[in-house]
């Protein structure tokens, strides 16, 4: 009987190697056009970098006080009201000067409602921790244009009643009241004069001079309140009555 044939080994198709070097190209084509895409340019980096360190170092070397004018600036255009408040500053500190005819109501110490927003603004500067320890002082000045109401028999109430009236809306704003002290000068204090020495009044003069300013300084101190210890009825000498022995004699 003749044997049987071994059949000769089967051939492994190499197929799948084809579609794999196709992806490797593929893959290596990618990282190479995103490495030559997202290239670095070295000296547009250093600009940048040169630039965030000068900003850094510019931001620390601001004065406080000079940071806070420069916030309380950025608040008044913020609030389109640099026609009606001034933002300047002295030895002391910053100072705001409020128009009153945009801040109150003719002849009275009431807020307008226009006001409140940027008021707020002021307040929750103010009150940041930045600027926290500083004190405030708030002062009303008038014209010498006299008034005599029920309410404002003269002009120094109506000067200490409008700076008052923004104490007032500070502590509403959760500004510690041992920071804030209110002062009235009535026509005490004029910026300019409001009469000609003719004695003719000046208008524009007198609009001026009708302000409230707010004055934020870190050399107001807080107010202290005084450690004293009361003495109780007890402790307290006794006086106009006799002991018994001086009163047996």
């Amino acid at each position: 009987m003749a044997a049987r044939k071994k059949e000769p080994p089967k051939e492994e198709k190499e197929d799948w190697l084809v579609t794999y070097a196709d992806a490797i190209t593929l893959l290596m084509a990618f990282f190479v056009l995103l490495v030559s895409v997202s290239k670095i340019d070295m000296e547009a980096y250093d600009k940048v970098v040169s630039g965030m360190s000068e900003e850094i170092v510019k931001e620390k070397k601001v004065p406080r006080l000079q940071r806070l004018k420069i916030d309380m600036q950025d608040i008044v255009f913020a609030e389109t009201a640099d026609k009606v408040v001034k933002v300047s500053s002295d030895s002391n500190g910053v100072v705001l000067e409020f128009a009153s005819g945009a801040f109150f109501r003719a002849g009275t110490a009431d807020l307008r409602e226009a006001a409140i927003p940027l008021l707020g603004r002021v307040a929750q500067t103010i009150n940041s921790p930045r600027y926290s320890e500083y004190g405030v002082i708030v002062e009303g000045h008038t014209d010498n244009d006299p008034i005599q109401t029920m309410r404002y028999p003269s002009n120094w109430e109506l000067s200490t009643g409008r700076a008052t009236t923004v104490i007032r809306f500070f502590l509403t704003q959760e500004i510690d009241a041992t920071r804030l002290q209110a002062k009235g000068f009535a026509d005490t204090r004029p910026k300019f004069p409001n009469e000609t020495p003719e004695g003719v009044a000046i208008p524009e003069n007198k609009k001026e001079n009708r302000r409230v300013v707010v004055r934020i300084s870190p050399y107001i101190e807080k107010y202290k309140m005084p450690n004293i210890k009361r003495q109780s009825l007890v402790d307290m000498p006794m006086t106009g009555k006799s002991t018994e022995k001086e009163t047996k004699k």
